[in-house]
């Protein structure tokens, strides 16, 4: 407790190092706050190699050793799980962390929960995948209250090209369900286009080479062959169809149709393996 209150920068504790989140916390640490981590499995923590970074045992030990947590990963359920077990150790004061994508309505629970211990949330999920964690450019859509958006800003900035508030608990899970589903709309367009020109025997390659320098261009086309390759296009897909899901579910607990919006976005997500084959033939 007496390394965060006499630290300079806030200690800030991480847990999900995985794929996007290693990279994450690797730049938290490089850029000058100390970090703490823990995991179910400490073998995953040995990706952090010389980064400077103190390892804890139990959550316990992690939750009363931080000011900011934040957690990386996969579902609502494991964030609501580790923070019912953080939530005891944890200082008044403290502020956790969600950077994965889920669902508005549970950011809203979260910030419930943790309030019975007096500790803040922020519902903070990244756009831009390992790529742009790695450069250090995620976009980090905030949720939550603006005093503690502005307090861990600097945190994010480590890892963030762009850090954006956007309102209350759930609006940054809004924002990056809404990104997700435009991204899918903008594939399922792409791939429609590719039909039509493998109808008219068009030269694919060059055809979308052009179109990424016209006004045609857009992040859905250039990710094709650089972040979404034929490696990794059929786990891609299957999460895009998961997230598109979750849109659906999000915009329907609000009472609005979306309908056409999801089924659209679904089409990106399923048709994503074809697009990939068709520009790769």
């Amino acid at each position: 407790m007496a390394e965060a209150r006499t630290q300079e920068r806030p200690v800030v504790g991480f847990i999900g190092l995985g794929d996007q989140g290693l990279p994450m916390a690797t730049a938290i640490a490089e850029a000058g706050f100390p970090l703490h981590v823990w995991a179910r499995s400490p073998a995953s923590l040995d990706g952090l190699g010389k980064v400077p970074h103190q390892r804890h045992d139990t959550l316990g030990e992690l939750a009363a050793a931080c000011d900011i947590i934040c957690l990386c990963v996969r579902t609502d359920d494991d964030v609501l799980e580790l923070a019912g077990q953080l939530l005891d150790g944890l200082r008044p004061g403290t502020v956790v962390v969600n950077h994965g994508t889920g669902l508005p309505g549970n950011a809203v629970r979260l910030t419930e929960l943790c309030a019975k211990g007096d500790v803040a949330v922020l519902d903070a999920p990244v756009s831009g995948g390992r790529p742009a964690a790695q450069e250090r450019w995620l976009t980090t859509m905030v949720g939550g209250p603006q005093s503690e958006a502005e307090r861990c800003t600097p945190a994010f900035q480590s890892f963030s090209r762009h850090v954006v508030h956007l309102g209350e608990a759930g609006a940054g899970q809004t924002a990056k369900l809404f990104n997700n589903a435009l991204l899918m709309m903008n594939q399922a367009a792409i791939a429609e286009i590719v039909e039509l020109a493998v109808e008219l025997q068009l030269d694919l390659g060059r055809l979308v080479e052009v179109l990424k320098l016209g006004s045609a261009a857009s992040a859905a086309l250039s990710l094709l062959n650089t972040m979404v390759r034929p490696d990794n296009v059929a786990h891609l897909s299957g999460v895009e169809a998961l997230d598109m899901e979750l849109f659906a579910q999000a915009v329907r607990e609000a009472g609005v149709d979306s309908t056409a919006v999801t089924e659209r976005g679904l089409a990106g997500a399923h048709g994503l393996t074809q697009l990939l084959h068709r520009l790769n033939a």
